[in-house]
């Protein structure tokens, strides 16, 4: 196991544990607040953030032109305004739906 870094004495060490979600491959915004997310095992699903949009930082991308600046960072999703979300969480919320139309 790697060593991170040295304090008085104490080592920190690095753990891996293997991510029991897939990665996100491609995110793409759609009308209604809904994003399309690719997941890097095929699967695809909507994510229809309109839940959270009144709720601390979410209230950032209430505003349509900002919603749409979602990219992928990392593994997950993220908007240009550094919102982000876990990778889990948009995994687990994704649900398969008839195609919604595109913003």
């Amino acid at each position: 196991m790697p060593t991170i870094s040295m304090f008085y004495g104490l080592i920190i060490r690095m753990y891996y544990a293997p991510s029991e979600h897939p990665s996100i491959k491609r995110v793409s915004p759609l009308a209604n607040y809904i994003i399309l997310v690719e997941f890097d095992n095929d699967e695809t699903g909507y994510l229809d953030m309109k839940p959270y949009l009144n709720f601390g930082v979410f209230k950032k991308i209430r505003d349509p032109e900002v919603f749409k600046q979602v990219r992928i960072s990392f593994d997950t999703v993220e908007w240009s305004s550094g919102i982000d979300l876990d990778p889990e969480f948009v995994y687990t919320n994704c649900q398969k739906k008839t195609s919604p139309t595109t913003a």
